[in-house]
C-alpha cells in the first residue's frame, strides 16, 4: 500500500507540475520571415506618377475611397458588413519608389491593413419598484449601440495582393495602348 500511495503522489506531483507549465509563447516579430518570395511590392516598368495612377484607378474601380493622394502615395478605405453586427474595413496603402536610373521603372509597396469591429450592444432598463417582490428591472430596447475593434492584422502577402497588382498591370497596358 506505501508504494500505491508513493504513485498516486507523484502522479498528482507530475500532473500539477504539467498544469503549471506553459510553452514560451512565441513574439510576433519572431514569426516574421522577411521572405523574398512574399513580398508586399511589384517591380513596373513604368514611371513612378503612372504605376501610382494605376494603383489610383485599382482601388477606385473595386470601390475603395481615396484618402490620401499624392504622385508617390495614396491610401484607400472600403467598409463591409458580413454579418449584422460585424463590420470589417480595409484600408490600403500604395508607396510608389522609383527604381533604377533614368525614372523609367517603379516599384509599389502595398499593404493592406484589415479592422474588424463588433456591435456592442448596451440596453436601457428601467426599475420599477413593487412593495410585495421588490424592484424589477425591465430591459427597453437598445439605443447606445457602438461598433468597437475587435481584431487589427496587416493582410498577409499572397493572391490578395497579386489580384491588386494584377489590375495595376491591365491599367498600365490600357494607359500604353493609348498612347
Amino acid at each position: 500500500m506505501p508504494s500505491l500511495r508513493w504513485a498516486l503522489a507523484a502522479a498528482a506531483l507530475a500532473l500539477a507540475g504539467g498544469c503549471n507549465s506553459t510553452a514560451p509563447k512565441v513574439k510576433v516579430y519572431q514569426e516574421e520571415g522577411f521572405e523574398s518570395n512574399e513580398t508586399f511590392s511589384r517591380l513596373f516598368d513604368a514611371p513612378v506618377d503612372v504605376t501610382c495612377e494605376a494603383a489610383r484607378r485599382a482601388l477606385l474601380s473595386q470601390g475603395y475611397v481615396v484618402s490620401v493622394l499624392k504622385a508617390d502615395a495614396i491610401n484607400g478605405t472600403k467598409s463591409f458588413q458580413p454579418e449584422g453586427d460585424v463590420h470589417v474595413q480595409i484600408e490600403f496603402h500604395v508607396v510608389c519608389a522609383a527604381d533604377g536610373s533614368g525614372g523609367k521603372l517603379a516599384t509599389a509597396y502595398v499593404s493592406a491593413l484589415q479592422d474588424r469591429y463588433a456591435l456592442k450592444k448596451s440596453p436601457n432598463s428601467a426599475s420599477v419598484g413593487v412593495s410585495a417582490i421588490g424592484s424589477v428591472s425591465i430591459p427597453f430596447m437598445s439605443s447606445d449601440d457602438s461598433l468597437v475593434k475587435v481584431a487589427s492584422e496587416t493582410i498577409p502577402a499572397g493572391p490578395f495582393y497579386d489580384r491588386f497588382f494584377s489590375l495595376m498591370h491591365r491599367y498600365l497596358r490600357e494607359q500604353a495602348a493609348s498612347e
